[in-house]
């Protein structure tokens, strides 16, 4: 997939206010701090479409992305821990979970996680809530540079040992780097496949 143009179109605090026209659209989740403004501006070619910030917590809408006029590129808040009061928290996550099961033009939700860290019983739930409704979804491992390619190899085999529990069939997994651009290309080349007519 190549990227000719990338635009913000929106920033909404409900899914019912997210842009009309039904195009097919890519949302990016994960946890707090787990890279997703840097992953997406890699995506993206851009350096600072998606608001990159060392303070977790400070995607706080929907942010809807117009890419090659075609489709959304969609940033969500990031889940668990940030510098916010409870009642913001649980505003976030009615958030998500609305626009998740409301939006009908979702082809995939990217679930980042961070590499460098062992597998977080959270990022379990979400994978969870994921397929019991049935929403299509992909799992990146970021943060996978060189400098870390040991314990990302390492929490790669524990995520995949946990799926294969429950999971008869694995979702897409990607390894990803947004420092040297590990797996960007597999990224969009999985993005065009999903949202090509």
């Amino acid at each position: 997939m190549k990227i000719r143009s990338a635009s913000l179109i929106s920033s909404n605090a409900h899914y019912k206010m997210c842009p009309q026209d039904l195009k097919p659209e890519v949302a990016f989740i994960g946890r707090s701090n787990v890279g997703k403004s840097s992953l997406m501006n890699v995506l993206l070619q851009r350096k600072q479409l998606a608001r990159v910030s060392k303070m977790p917590g400070k995607t706080e809408l929907i942010h809807h992305f117009l890419v090659n006029d075609q489709i959304y590129f969609v940033d969500l808040p990031g889940y668990g821990w940030a510098q916010v009061g409870h009642a913001t928290k649980m505003k976030w996550e009615k958030m998500l979970r609305e626009y998740l099961l409301h939006r009908p033009n979702i082809v995939t939700v990217f679930l980042l996680i961070d590499a460098k860290i062992p597998l977080q019983a959270i990022d379990l739930e979400c994978i969870s809530w994921l397929g019991q409704h049935q929403i299509p979804f992909a799992i990146v491992l970021t943060k996978a540079d060189k400098k870390h390619k040991m314990v990302a190899q390492k929490h790669y085999m524990a995520l995949i040992d946990s799926l294969q529990q429950d999971w008869a069939t694995l979702p897409p997994i990607f390894v990803v780097s947004a420092h040297n651009r590990l797996g960007i290309e597999k990224m969009l080349g999985y993005i065009e496949s999903v949202t090509r007519p």
